[in-house]
């Protein structure tokens, strides 16, 4: 495997960990480490996309990594709204 494998293979683990722990009630798909997983590990798979100029993925990751910062700012303004 080369540098763009790892740094994919990286990514897809990360992401993979995330939707395990979820699976197993370990973390909630609401859960600041479920969404920052979900964050670090499709932005980390899109960059390996995009190093191997692979667009359906860099598409896909990209979203991923959109959808989960979406998350994170709806969680960030609820906790605000609480307090």
């Amino acid at each position: 495997m080369n540098l763009n494998d790892w740094i994919g293979f990286t990514g897809v683990s990360i992401l993979l960990l995330a939707f395990f722990l979820n699976i197993i009630n370990k973390i909630k798909k609401d859960d600041l480490n479920y969404i920052l997983l979900n964050i670090i590990g499709a932005g980390i798979a899109c960059y390996a996309s995009i190093l191997i100029n692979y667009i359906p993925f860099i598409i896909l990751e990209g979203c991923w990594t959109f959808v989960s910062i979406y998350s994170l700012i709806l969680l960030i303004k609820n906790r605000k709204e609480k307090f």
